[in-house]
């Protein structure tokens, strides 16, 4: 059967789904930054929250923390990824992510989306810090120089929460339901772009020659 879709020759975009606490996404980074620096300014490229882990004030458990030790031991043993690994005895943790996700879509409003992304990142998995808590949010917003007072009004409103759930919808419609994904196409019709966490080449073939012709990918 054949399951190619046609691409529309104009408004290409590419699509990048991921979670500002997906250790997947943390070892993705080097590749993604090479794949931006490829193609910006040739094709549109749009960041969009996928939302990995929903509000949580509850630690985690014994089970859930063994089986995240476990995804970042492996992240880090086949991309050679840095991880500080103290985190887990200094912080009490919990998993909820939509936090985080507040945090960069309020950033985004202030035009600092990448900015606030590394610090969650680097606070999160190099520093030993807590992003699911809200006030190391509001201390990254201050660290990367936004307005807080902006920040947190928009952090905390009802507007952006809908805004949001609204990107985590635009998400699971383009199919990107893991951490990190690639499409490329329109917001209407897209074409998963396969994620090579070893070879960039391939990644970067993929979207040229789904670019070049405008057509899909079985």
């Amino acid at each position: 059967m054949n399951n190619q879709k046609v691409l529309p020759s104009s408004a290409t975009k590419l699509f990048y789904v991921y979670d500002p606490m997906c250790s997947w996404c943390w070892g993705f980074k080097p590749i993604w930054q090479q794949i931006k620096q490829i193609f910006e300014g040739r094709i549109e490229i749009q960041l969009i929250l996928g939302g990995l882990a929903p509000d949580n004030d509850q630690p985690l458990s014994e089970e859930m923390k063994t089986h995240l030790k476990a995804d970042w031991r492996k992240v880090e043993w086949q991309l050679g990824t840095e991880f500080n690994h103290n985190f887990w005895e200094e912080n009490t943790p919990y998993y909820s992510t939509y936090p985080s996700c507040r945090a960069v879509l309020a950033a985004r409003k202030q035009n600092a989306e990448l900015q606030m992304l590394a610090a969650i990142q680097n606070a999160f998995y190099i520093e030993a810090r807590n992003p699911s808590r809200c006030e190391v949010l509001v201390e990254l917003a201050e660290e990367i120089g936004l307005d807080v007072e902006r920040f947190e009004d928009e952090y905390y409103s009802e507007a952006l929460n809908k805004e949001l759930f609204n990107e985590f919808d635009f998400a699971c419609k383009l199919g990107g339901y893991q951490f990190p994904s690639l499409f490329i196409g329109n917001e209407e019709q897209t074409v998963e772009v396969k994620v090579d966490y070893q070879s960039p080449q391939k990644t970067i073939a993929q979207i040229e020659q789904l670019n070049r012709k405008s057509t899909g990918y079985m």
